[in-house]
């Protein structure tokens, strides 16, 4: 499969609905029209913000000047901690619907599992509403581990679509991805980048090898484990750069060597809520 990756390739959800392989983050920019014009200028069809994020406005604004056709733009938001619960929650998505200036939002996760789980499965619930009545075409979650997937299984609920995840050499997160794979959840990795923290020799040394730079050697690392890698940038230059990982393929013993990076818990380098009761 890894060879047969381009910018145009996708993974089909569990609800049937297509999404595109790679996407473009935009946490922490406050001004991410220029990132999302480049981003779709250049064959990016995924564009992952979220209603914390407060910039949904921009994010629908960049999707309407692209001249890229609504259905061929695919947008993630999320519900964020303090709107759980079923009627906070379909607010939410209604908020997000008119501030993104759309029809329907291609996919609606809820942001992380900071409330409890009757609040939980309250807003899951909203979500499978949202879905139903066609404002949303995909539902996930984010920073869910096991024990909150498990939870809505129990509950007798249709599971997620998307796990989105921080996913990177250091932290793998292999329980949460097996359970995934198993329950044929997608798993969205979030942080795909390190935030620039490559000064290790596996993976700086497989950039000299192949040519590309240690960014493009960790999306391609993402993509050919199975993630949606999502990696962020302001750059419009590093937009375009990040998304040049097509034209060559890590080899087994490169991907081995990256793969033994792994710390578990402890290679995390964003705030990772996976525990949280």
């Amino acid at each position: 499969m890894a060879s047969q990756l381009s910018i145009n390739s996708t993974v089909r959800l569990s609800s049937g609905y297509e999404l595109p392989l790679l996407g473009l983050g935009v946490y922490q920019n406050d001004d991410c029209k220029p990132a999302v014009l480049a981003a779709l200028k250049h064959g990016y069809r995924h564009i992952d913000t979220a209603r914390m994020y407060g910039n949904e406005a921009q994010v629908g604004e960049a999707v309407r000047e692209s001249g890229v056709p609504r259905d061929q733009v695919f947008v993630t938001s999320k519900i964020a901690n303090d709107e759980h619960g079923y009627d906070l929650a379909l607010g939410a998505v209604d908020a997000s619907l008119k501030t993104l200036g759309f029809d329907y939002v291609d996919y609606f996760l809820i942001h992380s599992a900071m409330s409890d789980k009757t609040k939980r499965l309250e807003t899951w619930r909203a979500l499978l509403e949202a879905k139903k009545q066609g404002k949303v075409k995909a539902v996930g979650v984010s920073n869910y581990g096991v024990k909150h997937l498990e939870e809505i299984r129990e509950a007798g609920l249709e599971l997620p679509s998307i796990n989105q995840i921080e996913v990177q050499p250091l932290c793998q997160q292999k329980e949460i991805v097996d359970y995934c794979k198993k329950h044929n959840i997608v798993v969205e990795a979030y942080a795909p980048l390190m935030r620039g923290q490559w000064d290790i020799p596996a993976i700086t040394e497989t950039a000299k090898k192949y040519n590309k730079t240690p960014a493009q050697i960790l999306v391609r690392w993402s993509l050919q484990r199975g993630f949606a890698p999502l990696p962020k940038s302001a750059s419009p230059e590093r937009v375009i750069s990040n998304a040049e990982v097509f034209d060559f393929e890590i080899g087994a013993e490169d991907m081995a060597r990256i793969d033994a990076l792994d710390k578990g818990k402890e290679g995390a380098i964003t705030w990772n809520p996976v525990d949280v009761d």
